[in-house]
């Protein structure tokens, strides 16, 4: 990790505080390199996250199977592993709505009337859940009033270009000699 800023005292006090909302986030551990460039004269802050990949999705299979019963227009879900049951009903919920959804017991889930291919149905993601930690430790890390932003995302790494007033070019720039640098290193 890396603050950089003309004032030193001001890049040891970001840095402090930038470590301490990825803790607060709980994904320090998932940061493989994270770059912050801030000068308030300009006003410019730009940071540049890489992080770890994720496990794999979690899909519908992993956990359960499931038969369609053409004749009464249900599909019956037997769970083998309760613990993404939650997971998959709120994307049952999202998906066929709440009414069709009937939960008999923990190990069982029915469907009334499915409109939704359940191959391949993705019922955990952790990078995308992943992903949504780090945006919101960005926002937070990002200086008050700092609402003008221009946003990057490609494969592991997210940056953003934030100022209070309209984006300069040269800052645009400089995000991308920040990113790469992270990618090289």
């Amino acid at each position: 990790m890396k603050v950089e800023c003309y004032d030193e005292k001001g890049a040891e006090v970001y840095d402090m505080v930038v470590r301490q909302i990825l803790q607060d986030v709980q994904i320090n551990r998932a940061i493989k390199d994270l770059r912050v460039f801030v000068d308030p004269r300009e006003p410019v802050f730009i940071i540049v996250v890489r992080f770890e990949k994720a496990a794999s999705p979690v899909v519908l299979e992993d956990f359960a199977e499931y038969k369609h019963d053409k004749e009464a227009n249900e599909t019956f879900i037997k769970i083998k592993d309760e613990n993404y049951l939650p997971d998959l009903l709120s994307k049952l919920w999202e998906l066929e709505g709440r009414n069709k959804i009937h939960q008999t017991s923990r190990y069982e889930v029915i469907i009334d009337d499915p409109k939704v291919d359940l191959r391949g149905l993705v019922i955990e993601d952790p990078e995308e859940d992943m992903k949504k930690k780090i945006y919101d430790a960005i926002f937070r890390i990002i200086p008050e009033g700092f609402r003008v932003v221009e946003h990057y995302s490609e494969g592991d790494i997210i940056a953003m270009t934030c100022s209070d007033e309209t984006i300069k070019e040269e800052w645009l720039t400089k995000t991308q000699e920040i990113i790469e640098e992270v990618k090289n290193e």
